[in-house]
């Protein structure tokens, strides 16, 4: 008789790793990365800071943050020569698939270091791809600049002011890594079987551009677009509750409580107050929303998530929401990255099985054919 192993859909509360990187506590709306709360992260660390937090023990090269931002900026310098290559091959692509193409071109073994390589080429990629689509001249990147201040200079074409470059920094500070996520995940399958850290990381990119995963920002600024003005939250609110339709920004697969991000970029928002940004009236949004879950599900802890304030920061800083998921992979890399590293140290290839509902052929017929 055959002994029937209990399975979890989407593998919900199987634990896949050991990792030093970052814990998700779900209950308690906590995220630690690599021995700091998220909130300690955001509020002191640039990019290159937390490259080093995560790389440290794990990357071959460098892992202090002045020689990871030297190396940053002659990374993105390398990945401006690839461009005459790449963007012709993109042309007709969106900008996630360009991207996707454009990292495809690294070589797994770059001498750059591949980790750095792929840091690099990403704010180089999609700022170039963008201004092509947009029928504009490609920007040099500046080695000499912050990874976020570089990425908004050569997205604009022109030197970002501090605010909206510190904005986006902590952004890609806040979304480094978070557990075991769709893409870390797959960034980790294909790391462990050495097929390299471009290729990791390429992977994992695919599956972040799925909606459910790296897509969901953009929505959440296309439900602002819906509800107009504060005097149509109501009516658009109940509609779509009455619909049974998901609201974009709220609830999480793992917390239970409030995503302890969206308090971090919600603050990181109240800087970027004026200018033609409509973050009060997101504030009035997120107050009927979260006052009309709790009184429909009062058993169930419906709450802000990242998203929604990440929409707002990227809005703020300028970025035009097609470019919402790439932002998001310009911060992940650095987990992804790290978990590659962690994920090869291990030695072994990650190989679950799967239970078998499928018809069963009659023994006896092979029996017969055998003989």
């Amino acid at each position: 008789m055959t002994t029937m192993t209990a399975s979890a859909a989407g593998l919900e509360g199987v634990v896949a790793a050991e990792t030093a990187l970052s814990q998700v506590d779900g209950q308690a709306g906590r995220l630690i990365v690599s021995g700091h709360d998220i909130e300690e992260l955001a509020a002191g660390f640039d990019f290159a800071d937390t490259a080093a937090l995560l790389w440290r023990g794990l990357a071959p090269a460098d892992s202090e943050a002045a020689g990871i931002r030297a190396e940053l900026g002659r990374a993105r310098r390398a990945a401006a020569e690839r461009l005459p290559l790449l963007l012709p091959a993109a042309d007709g692509l969106s900008p996630i698939e360009g991207l996707r193409l454009g990292l495809a071109m690294l070589a797994d073994d770059d001498a750059i270091g591949d980790h750095l390589a792929v840091s690099g080429a990403i704010p180089v990629f999609t700022a170039a791809l963008w201004r092509r689509q947009g029928g504009q001249e490609v920007v040099a990147p500046d080695p000499e600049l912050g990874q976020a201040a570089d990425f908004l200079a050569m997205l604009a074409g022109r030197a970002p002011d501090e605010a909206p470059a510190r904005a986006l920094e902590t952004y890609l500070v806040t979304v480094a890594d978070h557990g075991l996520n769709a893409s870390t995940f797959t960034a980790r399958v294909v790391a462990s079987t050495r097929a390299g850290t471009v290729s990791s990381v390429v992977a994992a990119l695919c599956a972040l551009k799925g909606p459910l995963h790296g897509g969901a920002p953009g929505p959440v600024l296309d439900a602002l677009d819906e509800i107009g003005d504060e005097s149509g939250i109501d009516a658009w609110l109940d509609a779509k509750l009455a619909a049974g339709e998901r609201l974009m920004g709220f609830g999480h697969r793992v917390y239970r409580t409030r995503d302890p991000r969206a308090d971090v970029l919600k603050g990181v928002v109240a800087n970027l107050r004026g200018g033609g940004n409509r973050i009060a009236f997101a504030e009035a949004v997120e107050r009927a929303v979260l006052a009309k879950l709790a009184a429909r599900y009062p058993d169930r802890q419906l709450d802000t998530n990242v998203e929604f304030y990440t929409a707002l920061v990227l809005e703020a800083v300028g970025l035009p929401r097609e470019l919402f998921t790439l932002a998001f992979a310009m911060g992940r890399v650095l987990g992804w990255t790290a978990h590659i590293f962690e994920q090869e140290q291990s030695g072994r290839i990650i190989r679950p099985s799967s239970h078998y509902v499928g018809p069963v052929p009659d023994g006896a017929k092979l029996a017969a054919v055998a003989g």
